[in-house]
């Protein structure tokens, strides 16, 4: 009895929710994950085939936006196997170590996100404040360097998590809170001291989500201030028109993404619908929607939509 209590506490298995209080209108639930999947996966895949196929587009901003649909690509490939199980099949068990993988993959590809973010704000403040310097700043292997940079702090960043969870004894209760593995609600099952794993999460909230935060917050004061000093009111409103679009990535990213955090760290009260709820929001959301806003809101990549179909019609 005692090894096979030992072999149950170092290999556990986790049981998945889904959404408390749905479970009346499954059907209808998964049918709209379905959807949103699908949106999300078709989207992204859209945006960065044409950003590849397409010469007038290989240009700093839209290889930004190409990483943005990448790391959002990955966020939904990495969630949608487990919650599609949960809704579609009822297959609500998963073990310790395709658990853990998945929490890696999730974070990781969600610290990519953030990097990009910044990265892309980066780019509207050189255009912004020193356009007839723009490409020759932003080279092709500048925006290389760039990204292996935003990848590699993703990578390895997230890897001790990994190994710190790996460590501990799963003895409490195995059941999660959604219908995938995320960090902080991991961290709440084992029976043994975490205080460096939560001391660690913290940490990488703070250096990658936190810093990368309040590096955009500043590169949009510093525009603020030179679209202000401008003489031209045209010129002046046509200079924050080219950052719409990625103000609205930035606030469906964070706002979610914050109100996820403050929950699970003081909403131990909050009813377990809204946790998932919020959870769904944050890493569904943003890969839906920002395809559509930047098709949207772009004139360059509406036009080469037009040539991409176009061209497969004949």
């Amino acid at each position: 009895m005692g090894p096979q209590n030992s072999q149950s506490i170092i290999h556990p298995t986790f049981l998945f929710t889904g959404i408390p209080g749905l479970e009346a209108i499954n059907i209808g639930v998964s049918f709209s994950f379905c959807v949103m999947y699908a949106i999300a996966v078709l989207g992204n895949g859209v945006v960065l085939l044409v950003i590849v196929k397409d010469q007038t587009l290989q240009k700093p901003m839209y290889l930004f936006l190409c990483m943005l649909a990448v790391s959002e690509l990955g966020v939904s490939l990495s969630t949608l196997p487990t919650v599609l199980g949960v809704f579609l099949f009822d297959a609500r068990e998963i073990g310790l170590d395709a658990c853990l993988s998945q929490m890696y993959f999730i974070h990781c590809f969600s610290g990519m996100d953030s990097g990009v973010l910044l990265a892309m704000a980066l780019d509207r403040f050189i255009a912004i404040y020193n356009p007839l310097q723009y490409t020759t700043i932003l080279t092709n292997f500048r925006i290389m360097l760039i990204g292996l940079g935003i990848a590699m702090r993703s990578v390895l960043l997230m890897v001790p998590m990994l190994l710190l969870l790996r460590r501990l004894p799963f003895c409490k209760s195995t059941t999660l809170a959604h219908p995938y593995c995320l960090h902080p609600n991991l961290i709440r099952l084992p029976c043994a001291d975490t205080t460096v794993n939560s001391f660690y999460g913290l940490l990488c909230v703070l250096s990658t989500f936190g810093l990368d935060s309040l590096c955009i917050v500043l590169s949009y004061v510093m525009i603020l201030k030179t679209v202000l000093s401008m003489a031209s009111k045209e010129g002046c409103l046509k200079a924050l028109n080219t950052c719409v679009s990625h103000i609205c990535a930035v606030v469906l990213y964070y706002t979610p993404m914050i109100g996820l955090s403050m929950s699970h760290r003081f909403g131990r009260h909050n009813s377990p619908m809204l946790n998932s709820m919020m959870a769904n929001i944050y890493l569904l959301v943003p890969p839906i929607l920002n395809p559509i806003i930047y098709s949207i809101k772009t004139k360059e990549i509406r036009k080469a939509l037009g040539r991409l179909f176009s061209q497969k019609k004949f």
